[in-house]
């Protein structure tokens, strides 16, 4: 069955309207984490998180070109991709905000490379900085996982602009 083109349709070039459009889509809430040479911890919120590969496991997220962070991530050898849990909104929201030190105050234990894991997440991914491709406003990340894991609980998802917790573990 045929039918017209909905109403709504937009130039493509109309940022806003495809921001909205994007925005409809809900999707999980993660901190990535490293630790620059001199010791110091660098975490930020990303959305853009997804699978790649089984095997060998592979995942992937981006970066946006203006990040201040964009530098450490493009040359850091390992990074922890922590997937928030529902109840860890205000670190979603303490990650994404331009403040001194974002791990104050924050639990989080150590990784078998010296990186923070977030205490609480519903999973987290450990892995090898594996390729880095610069595509539009972006640097999409590639990493290879060398070590996860899980605690099934209900997940924080990000949806019309919003932190959203899931009931669904």
């Amino acid at each position: 069955m045929h039918t017209s083109i909905p109403r709504n349709v937009s130039d493509p070039l109309d940022t806003r309207h495809f921001r909205n459009a994007l925005a409809q889509f809900a999707t999980g809430v993660t901190v990535i984490t490293t630790r620059l040479d001199s010791g110091e911890f660098v975490g930020m919120t990303a959305t853009s998180f997804n699978s790649v590969s089984l095997a060998p496991p592979l995942v992937l997220w981006s970066l946006g070109n203006s990040a201040r962070s964009l530098p450490v991530f493009q040359s850091c050898s390992h990074y922890v991709i922590n997937v928030l849990a529902a109840h860890q909104a205000n670190l979603a929201d303490r990650f994404a905000r331009r403040i001194e030190n974002r791990f104050e105050g924050v639990e989080f234990a150590l990784s078998a490379t010296g990186l923070p894991i977030l205490k609480g997440a519903a999973a987290w991914f450990e892995c090898r900085n594996k390729s880095r491709y610069p595509e539009g406003d972006h640097v999409i990340m590639v990493g290879e996982v060398e070590h996860c894991d899980v605690q099934p609980q209900p997940a924080l998802v990000f949806h019309s602009g919003k932190f959203v917790a899931t009931n669904i573990e």
